[in-house]
Order: structure tokens, then C-alpha cells, then sequence
């Protein structure tokens, strides 16, 4: 392992919280979050007023439309849900989580694990629904694919860098995009009829610009199609860029056509794009702030706006996700140092934030959340207390209820509702 590519100090960033949570409940944080180490020690983050908060569990149902009556009927029964950790800490898993979740009231309940995956930190389901892919957070970075009718996994590919903490399946389905946070790589791989995957097809390395203040190279976080489909996005959090290629849907090459600066120092991790396709939210991970960035479509060039409070004050907070409900009318972050989730509204057709109130996510380090398929739920994993919580969408007014006390799975990193 080598401290060049970030993995060496990630990993020993992991071992230190892990062995505190014994004697402070506290978990883990990832062979991802060794940049939250280094920027604990070197970044404050910026300050802001922070609005007031909404009880989680008050007595206002905000599942119910204005009149207290619900919005619409809310579905039923049991869902699949997956669950990502880390296998090489103590306190983690030991695979890929399964659970079901029940649609109607959100709670949990477990029901096995798939093994033989190193460090399932972040997964993606391919569109057809039927595999499900995993990155192997380690050195040797890797990504799994796993047959979902009998939970087989299929193999393994390497990602040709270091530490890969995302991937997304194209919506065409034919080609995987992963992010090595390690090595500031991304990576191409094909996907077979099957589901299973092929050797590594394309890979580009962001050797400029120039690292920013505090970073020691490039650490691409996150690999994204664009709403247009022929173009797809590298957000890199060592560089403060975004990069967008176009993508070759036929050979799986990159092509680099636009780069997208953030501030210095900002350490841009997370895009989120609005439904109408023309915007896209940008969580800032080291200075604390969130933009607005126009997209154009034809192009693929993005254009980061100025930054924006995440509402919660000057403490630490590193926000890790941005949301989008379908409707295009409410946006969420999470925040992992404010143990919250902040709630805006989107105005002006997508090109607006308004800050509205941050609500508890009674868990600690919220590290990522994602929405049920029909947007009515929102699962949000707490990597340090090793818990999923889950909350009820009022689709109306954006609001957030908790559903019931959060579920425990080992260093819950990544929750994947389906």
C-alpha cells in the first residue's frame, strides 16, 4: 500500500476511529474519509447562520398533504435493500448487507449477506434491475458485479487505480463508470449480457490542474452520467474539478471536452442533476459550501455557480450527497460532521437554492442517502454508529419524518433501496 495514492492514510484513518468507537460509540470512517483527516487537521470549514431545525419526531405529519390528509396512497410490502461497509475494519462487515424494507412505514428488517466482495463501500443496480455492482475499496482497487435471482457473484475486474469509492451504470447499460479516489482515476469497464463484466475498456488519470490547498494529488469521487446520456462526469475533489467526457457508447473511450473550476480549496465531491436536465448541485466537501452549476446539454460543459451555506454553522461538517426529488421541487444534503440533513427548495426552474431548515438524521456520520424508486422514503447510512435511517418524503411540501428507530448494519456506508 502505498501513501502516495492516499490508501496508507486512509486506512489508518479507519483503524484509529474504529478503535475509539469501543470506548466511544463512535465507528469508523473510511478509507474515503482519510481526506476528511487531513482537512480536520489543515481546513475550517466556512461559516453560515444555521436556520432552525425540524424536529424529527414532531407531532406534524409530513407525510400528509396540506389539508393533513396524505397525498397520495403510499405503497405496501416488502423491498429489497442493500447495504455497503467495509470487510477490512473492525466492527465491519462482512459483505454486501441484504434487508427489506417495508414501503409503507420504512422499517428494515435483515436477511443475509453476500460475501466474497473486499470493502463494498458504494453499489449501483444496472437498469434492468436484475445485478448489482460493488465497488473493492482497496489498493488494488476493483469492481463486483452479483447476479441478484440467486445473489452469485459474478467476478471481479480491476479498476486499474486505487481505492474506487463510486460507480454508476450508464443508463443504456452497457458500460460501468467507477471513480478511483486513490489514484484521481476513472475507469470504463463493459458490461455482458449477462450482467457480469468485462476487462477494463478505458481509464483517464487527472494529472491537472494542479492539486488544491491541502490535497496531495487527485482524488476523483465520483463518475456520473450527464442528463443527455453521451456525456458523463468526473467530480474530482483533489483538483477542485469537474471533468466531462464524452463517452463512446459504442467502444467505451473518453474523450475530454470541457473542465469545470471549482474555487480553490472547495474539494468538490458530489453532482446531483435537477430533472430538467439544464442544472446540477455540487456538494463542497472541504470548505463547507454547496453551488448551483448550469449544464449544457449539447456540449457537456458545466459552469459551477457561487457558493452557498449548507445551513450548518462553522463547525466541521464535510456535506457528502445531494438529492433531488423527482418533481424537481426539493433538495437534500447530507452532513456528516452536523449529523443532519439540510432541505432547500429549487426554484427558478432548477437554477435556485433556497435554504429552508436542517433536520436530525439521528445517527452519526451520514455518508450517503438515497431515495425509494417511488421518492416516498429516504435512507440515509450513518457510518460511525453503524445504523440506516430512514425517513417518510412528504412529496408536497419536502418535509421529512423519521420512520421509527434506524436500523443497525456494521459501518454503514452506502444504503441502495430498491
Amino acid at each position: 500500500m502505498s501513501s502516495a495514492n492516499g490508501g496508507l492514510s486512509r486506512r489508518r484513518f479507519v483503524g484509529v476511529l474504529t478503535g475509539a468507537a469501543t470506548g466511544l460509540a463512535g465507528c469508523s470512517s473510511s478509507p474515503e474519509a482519510s481526506s476528511d483527516a487531513s482537512r480536520e487537521a489543515s481546513s475550517e470549514a466556512s461559516s453560515g447562520s444555521a436556520p432552525r431545525k425540524t424536529p424529527a419526531g414532531s407531532a406534524e405529519d409530513p407525510s400528509a398533504g396540506p389539508a393533513g390528509t396524505p397525498s397520495a396512497p403510499s405503497p405496501t410490502g416488502p423491498r429489497p435493500l442493500y447495504l455497503g461497509t467495509y470487510t477490512s475494519v473492525e466492527g465491519g462487515g462482512t459483505g454486501i448487507g441484504v434487508a427489506a424494507y417495508d414501503a409503507g412505514s420504512g422499517r428494515i428488517t435483515g436477511t443475509g449477506t453476500v460475501t466474497g466482495v473486499a470493502n463494498p463501500s458504494y453499489l449501483a443496480v444496472h437498469p434492468d434491475g436484475r445485478t448489482l455492482y460493488a465497488v473493492d475499496e482497496q489498493d488494488a482497487g476493483a469492481v463486483t458485479a452479483v447476479r441478484l435471482s440467486d445473489r452469485k457473484v459474478l467476478g471481479s475486474r480491476s479498476t486499474g487505480g486505487a481505492g474506487p469509492c463510486h460507480l454508476s451504470v450508464h443508463p443504456g447499460g452497457r458500460w460501468l463508470l467507477s471513480a478511483n479516489y486513490g489514484s484521481g482515476s476513472v475507469a470504463v469497464h463493459p458490461i455482458g449480457s449477462s450482467g457480469a463484466l468485462g476487462e477494463l475498456r478505458d481509464s483517464v488519470t487527472h494529472s491537472s490542474p494542479a492539486p488544491g490547498p491541502g490535497q496531495d494529488g487527485p482524488h476523483a469521487h465520483q463518475f456520473v452520467t450527464g442528463p443527455d446520456g453521451g456525456h458523463v462526469l468526473a467530480v474530482d475533489l483533489g483538483t477542485d474539478t469537474v471533468y466531462s467526457y464524452r463517452l463512446n457508447e459504442g467502444t467505451g473511450a473518453l474523450t475530454e471536452v470541457s473542465r469545470a473550476r471549482t474555487r480553490a480549496g472547495a474539494g468538490p465531491r458530489h453532482l446531483t442533476f435537477h430533472p430538467g436536465g439544464r442544472y446540477a448541485y455540487l456538494a463542497n466537501e472541504v470548505d463547507n459550501t454547496v453551488a448551483v452549476c448550469a449544464y449544457d446539454r449539447k456540449s457537456g460543459r458545466l459552469s459551477v455557480g457561487a457558493p452557498q451555506s449548507t445551513g450548518t454553522g462553522s463547525a466541521t461538517n464535510y456535506p457528502a450527497q445531494f438529492l433531488v426529488t423527482a418533481n424537481g421541487s426539493y433538495a437534500y444534503l447530507a452532513n456528516r460532521g452536523h449529523n443532519s440533513l439540510t432541505r432547500y427548495a429549487v426554484e427558478a426552474g432548477g437554477a435556485r437554492l433556497r435554504l429552508l431548515d436542517t433536520v436530525p438524521v439521528d445517527g452519526d456520520f451520514p455518508r450517503q442517502i438515497a431515495f425509494s424508486p417511488d421518492g416516498r422514503l429516504l435512507f440515509a447510512a450513518n457510518q460511525r454508529s453503524g445504523t440506516v435511517s430512514v425517513f417518510h418524503v412528504n412529496t408536497t411540501s419536502g418535509e421529512l419524518r423519521l420512520a421509527g428507530k434506524p436500523f443497525a448494519s456494521p459501518v454503514a456506508v452506502c444504503a441502495l433501496p430498491l
